[in-house]
């Protein structure tokens, strides 16, 4: 352990995405490659002696404590736990969060000794993982609230590589065996009677871990939140969301040394007529059991709608992955101007 092919794959994955800014200590671990990286992992790291490091993925991440602020994180899953460590700019973004992280003032901000909190989440406490729309997110879930992380990947790809690694891992725990389920039909498996509403799709792993994929409902919910906003100008049946993408809005930050831009996470949806963005509670929902009250911001909040009839030009930059889109409308004041335009117009 490990075999070269781990070795090239984790050195590979190992890059932190280049629109976002991270801290010097965790600058120093996207440099470590191969050998390094892994003795990086058991020696600073790793609680056990025989865990192996299984996947590497660079990810922002919300705490359910703290669903305000995104950070930025490497996330390492091994054969016994996962591990998040974070950007050391997270401890001091929120002043609520010293419950959570119990830090203690070190005394090391100005050596060169750089310190990163980890936060662990052991494979055994693990209960839960709900897969977000279209694979752009997912959430694990323990047993308290301290133990729900939601991994912000913004990329099919990432989230299902991170699944598929997390799946075999888990195969390889020894946990007793669930009693053998009684024989269910397809309604009583799928759907709840107290409601009559179709739960999610729930894939039970051997290791009792459940896997929640969304269902066609919440597409269907989501096209009844956007046709709410369009004043009721459309018919929900001819309604399509084509596009549904977690993205940030750039906010340039004009007067300062350099003009900085802001990123801010919004949920873009594109439907046949109009361009949204939403800002979206990603770890919330659905309630975990253990919440004891329904969360105090809905699951989306509509920032900003505009009509594609008013896009007047998309610009495009020329750089590599993740692509810059500015979309250009036209600044119209009265938008239903060509629908009022009557007689009555030409009067007094």
């Amino acid at each position: 352990y490990p075999s070269e092919f781990l070795m090239q794959k984790i050195t590979e994955d190992n890059q932190i995405p280049v629109h976002l800014h991270v801290s010097v200590s965790l600058q120093y671990v996207a440099g470590l490659k191969g050998n390094a990286l892994v003795e990086f992992f058991h020696g600073s790291i790793a609680e056990v002696e025989n865990e192996e490091l299984r996947h590497l993925m660079w990810s922002s991440v919300l705490f359910y404590k703290t669903p305000n602020v995104e950070v930025m994180a490497c996330v390492l899953l091994s054969t016994k736990a996962i591990y998040f460590l974070l950007d050391d700019s997270f401890i001091h973004a929120d002043e609520h969060q010293s419950d959570f992280w119990n830090k203690e003032d070190s005394d090391c901000e100005n050596s060169s000794f750089h310190l990163s909190c980890c936060f662990v989440l052991k494979l055994n406490d693990l209960q839960s993982v709900n897969v977000g729309l279209f694979d752009q997110y997912f959430r694990i879930t323990g047993h308290s609230a301290d133990h729900i992380v939601t991994c912000l990947t913004r990329d099919s790809y990432n989230t299902h590589t991170f699944i598929q690694q997390l799946m075999a891992v888990l195969s390889l725990l020894a946990r007793t065996p669930s009693p053998e389920p009684v024989d269910k039909d397809f309604y009583s498996e799928f759907g709840s009677k107290n409601t009559g509403k179709m739960e999610n799709y729930e894939l039970i792993h051997s290791s009792r871990v459940k896997f929640i994929y969304p269902n066609e409902e919440e597409i269907g919910d989501l096209a009844f939140l956007v046709s709410e906003r369009m004043d009721g100008l459309t018919n929900l049946q001819s309604l399509n969301i084509l596009l549904y993408v977690l993205a940030f809005q750039v906010n340039h930050v004009e007067g300062s040394a350099q003009n900085t831009s802001l990123l801010q996470p919004k949920t873009l949806i594109l439907t046949s007529s109009d361009l949204f963005l939403f800002d979206e509670d990603y770890i919330s929902y659905p309630l975990p059991e253990f919440a004891k009250e329904p969360p105090k911001r809905d699951k989306y909040q509509l920032a900003d709608g505009r009509r594609i009839r008013d896009l007047d030009r998309v610009l495009m930059g020329y750089q590599t992955y993740p692509q810059a889109l500015t979309f250009v409308f036209d600044d119209v004041q009265n938008q239903d101007l060509m629908q009022n335009l009557t007689l009555d117009h030409f009067g007094e």
